[in-house]
């Protein structure tokens, strides 16, 4: 394990019969970690690989080729695997939280987690994704819902995207120009999609993102606010990306995350995050790993590093960065 994320023994070890009563009541209580460095995942990180349709056309690998620190990393793939005429298909290979570990969805949690992107990296104009955030869909839910915070690449650049229920637009402008700029202050770049009842914020992009990029964030809204925290999201292609994100949904408008990069403030972002329909259930989620429309290449990632905590100092690298302490509470 890297040092930086050595967590205290008390708080590390999952073995059965440690874990304290209240640990094992309050799933939002634990620090999870998995440095991907075995031959399986690690019982500390409560994670495991999804088996359903989508995720046959993805293959997992624990190798030690190419990784961040320790011994090893998880190498995660998708090939071409959807019938021709597929409506609606997907190709997945998607590490997910344990469900008996989920965190409430009106609590907030801090996750980390490092990817790579193996070349060649997908350039294309297309749907892609390499995490996700997502609340629990019941079997009385009706919809398709899209993930509440999600970090995202279209031509070959990556950004992120915060989803909630559709409200009225602010009012219509002609062209957001810039990521956003055209946007007044207050205002963020938005895709209203009414017809599903949800409205979905660009509120990070990386720095070559340019005019030609986002053109479906025609909108501003005042419902999700953005801070720039004067750092943009590194490119694909910079090698090691570390994330350190703080996910606490509220469709009310309570909603707050912050968004961290290589030990960098990218973005701050509140109000209005996350979906309220009828029948979805109690708790987030967050799984990771290549995610795709139906395409016809190999696509890999590599991934390192997975910790989870309701504190800020064992998720980011340099504790002394932790954003407005008094959120590990909330």
């Amino acid at each position: 394990m890297n040092a930086k994320y050595a967590l205290p023994a008390i708080l590390a070890c999952t073995c059965a019969g440690v874990v304290t009563p209240a640990l094992a009541e309050d799933a939002a209580q634990l620090v999870l970690h998995d440095g991907f460095d075995g031959k399986d995942f690690a019982p500390s990180g409560h994670l495991y690989y999804r088996e359903n349709f989508e995720q046959k056309a993805g293959t997992i690998e624990f190798q030690s080729d190419v990784k961040r620190s320790g011994t090893g990393a998880l190498k995660l793939s998708v090939k071409p695997f959807c019938p021709p005429g597929k409506a609606n298909c997907s190709e997945r290979a998607e590490i997910w939280e344990r469900t008996k570990y989920r965190v409430p969805y009106d609590q907030g949690v801090w996750y980390g987690f490092a990817v790579k992107f193996a070349d060649p990296i997908p350039s294309g104009d297309h749907r892609y994704l390499i995490a996700q955030w997502k609340r629990e869909i019941g079997p009385q839910a009706e919809g398709d819902f899209s993930p509440f915070l999600a970090l995202r690449l279209n031509n070959g650049k990556l950004f992120a995207t915060v989803e909630t229920n559709y409200l009225a637009p602010v009012a219509k402008k002609d062209e957001i120009k810039n990521g956003g700029k055209a946007c007044s202050d207050g205002e963020t770049p938005v895709w209203f999609r009414p017809d599903t009842n949800q409205m979905r914020a660009l509120v990070a992009t990386d720095g070559n993102w340019n005019t030609a990029d986002g053109e479906e964030f025609t909108d501003c809204t005042s419902a999700i606010k953005v801070i720039n925290r004067g750092n943009s999201l590194p490119p694909p292609a910079s090698g090691w990306i570390d994330f350190a994100i703080y996910s606490k949904p509220g469709p009310d408008g309570s909603g707050h995350i912050e968004i961290f990069a290589n030990n960098k403030w990218i973005s701050t972002v509140t109000g209005h995050i996350g979906h309220a329909d009828h029948g979805l259930g109690k708790n987030q989620y967050f799984k990771f790993g290549p995610y795709r429309a139906a395409d016809t290449t190999v696509w890999t990632l590599y991934y390192d590093d997975f910790r989870r905590s309701p504190h800020c100092a064992d998720v980011l690298a340099d504790p002394n960065l932790c954003p407005m302490k008094s959120i590990d509470h909330q």
